[in-house]
């Protein structure tokens, strides 16, 4: 049988936040770039790359910052590129504002790495009796959205233990609001509470990652709604 690998959280991130057959987004762009960043952070995090620190408890700093617990390369261009921003040699950025910066065209990198590696293939619709076109991308096999989305109903239904990466995914799914595209009976809201609780059992810095995700998110909402 086949090992299917699996890919960086991100990756199967963005894969969960398309539809498999049309490749429209699930969600806003932005909210999804910020999510992106979240989780190439935790997959550095995981990789014993990158330390969260907590917050200051004089608050003398506001908020959580970074710090590389190593430079060294991970082989992913993505993720290497978030550890040069880590330079050693620069201020430990806070949390949120890193998350911030680093998803700005993260969307687009991200999708071009998958066309590169073949998991995404350009797609061309025709639209109004074909005199215009819509340009989108699809999968070029549907195992690489269906994986990551059966771990998922393992976890909610109880039937496999999490590991880091299948949980942290959980929880950027559950802030995302990808629930309910995860096609299972499971009511959203509980399905949501289910996924957040696995996620919370897991490391500190992921989770106040996550959280700063979730935070920025809603920044980014209320800008769009002042």
């Amino acid at each position: 049988m086949t090992t299917i690998p699996r890919l960086p959280l991100r990756d199967e991130l963005f894969m969960l936040a398309h539809d498999d057959d049309t490749g429209r987004l699930h969600v806003h762009r932005r909210a999804l770039a910020l999510g992106l960043a979240g989780a190439v952070l935790i997959d550095l995090h995981l990789a014993a790359r990158v330390i969260v620190d907590p917050p200051d408890p004089t608050g003398a700093v506001p908020g959580q910052r970074l710090r590389l617990r190593t430079d060294r390369p991970v082989g992913d261009l993505i993720a290497d590129a978030a550890l040069t921003s880590l330079h050693p040699t620069r201020t430990a950025p806070p949390l949120r504002t890193w998350l911030r910066h680093f998803a700005v065209d993260l969307y687009d990198r991200t999708r071009a790495g998958l066309v590169t590696t073949g998991i995404l293939r350009p797609h061309r619709q025709r639209r109004l009796a074909g005199i215009t076109h819509r340009h989108t991308y699809l999968p070029t096999h549907s195992k690489w959205s269906v994986v990551p989305r059966a771990r998922l109903c393992y976890l909610a239904q109880g039937r496999e233990q999490p590991n880091d990466h299948t949980a942290a995914l959980a929880g950027l799914v559950a802030v995302l609001g990808l629930t309910t595209h995860l096609y299972l009976d499971n009511d959203p809201t509980t399905l949501t509470t289910r996924l957040t609780t696995i996620a919370n059992q897991h490391h500190r810095a992921v989770r106040d990652i996550t959280a700063a995700v979730d935070a920025s998110i809603g920044d980014l909402a209320t800008a769009t709604y002042r």
